[in-house]
């Protein structure tokens, strides 16, 4: 489904993604791992074609994000850390927005507005302004409006922030039920490891714009002599050891 190839983004002298490449299948739950600065953001970015990368090649369902862009948008879902939302819409009227741009019918609109609004626990407020929701409010909208073209590709930056555990469940049980029922392909960035542990089908580590480690959660930690482990102390030690190497190169 996801196809990159050796993906290379230099700024100057600086290089935040170097030589990346990776395969991920349809219908699978993908992680971004590693520490601020990684590359992970960055990565995700050109993914979507907001970021055009200085080398390298991405396919999304086969077709080039750079040279069938438009395309590559009709089947992709952004959902970045920060909600951006026009706030002086109510949330109904933000779902049919999003809707238009992806041409959908007035009953589709309707129809999967009230769907999404009603997973997503905002069915009361849906005639409320954006501007008067909390943060994790936010949130839930925009994961609810993404869902609205129904993308096979979804890409997902720290969905957790600002959610409480609650909204946090949902939220985990849409992601693991859109790969499983659904088939849709989800990459996402987390520094919440107890999320990537739970519902990750593989990870992939990224250290200095380098991925230093790749696989499910049990092969991450059979690689590191690390069973019975929380994925935080696997991934403390893979950074660890990637950082000292750097050094001492």
């Amino acid at each position: 489904m996801l196809v990159i190839d050796q993906l290379t983004k230099r700024y100057g002298d600086f290089t935040a993604v170097n030589g990346l490449s990776l395969k991920i299948p349809a219908g699978t739950i993908h992680g971004f791992l590693g520490p601020n600065g990684a590359g992970k953001t960055t990565t995700m970015k050109m993914v979507c074609g907001l970021i055009s990368p200085t080398a390298g090649r991405i396919t999304v369902d086969g077709l080039d994000v750079r040279e069938q862009a438009l395309e590559v948008k009709r089947r992709l879902g952004y959902v970045p850390d920060r909600p951006h939302v026009y706030e002086r819409l109510s949330a109904l009227e933000y779902m049919y927005f999003v809707a238009g741009l992806y041409s959908l019918s007035e009953a589709e609109a309707k129809q999967r507005s009230g769907e999404f609004l009603a997973l997503f626990g905002l069915t009361e407020v849906q005639d409320h302004l954006v501007e008067s929701f909390s943060h994790g409010m936010k949130q839930r909208l925009v994961m609810a409006s993404v869902l609205m073209h129904r993308p096979k590709l979804m890409v997902v930056d720290e969905p957790m922030v600002g959610l409480d555990p609650q909204g946090a469940r949902l939220l985990k049980d849409v992601l693991k039920r859109e790969a499983r029922e659904n088939g849709m392909t989800i990459i996402l960035s987390t520094h919440t490891l107890e999320v990537a542990d739970e519902v990750c089908d593989a990870i992939t580590v990224i250290h200095r714009g380098r991925i230093i480690a790749q696989g499910t959660p049990s092969e991450l930690r059979e690689q590191t002599g690390t069973e019975g482990k929380r994925l935080e102390e696997v991934f403390l030690l893979l950074t660890a050891e990637a950082e000292a190497d750097v050094q001492a190169s």
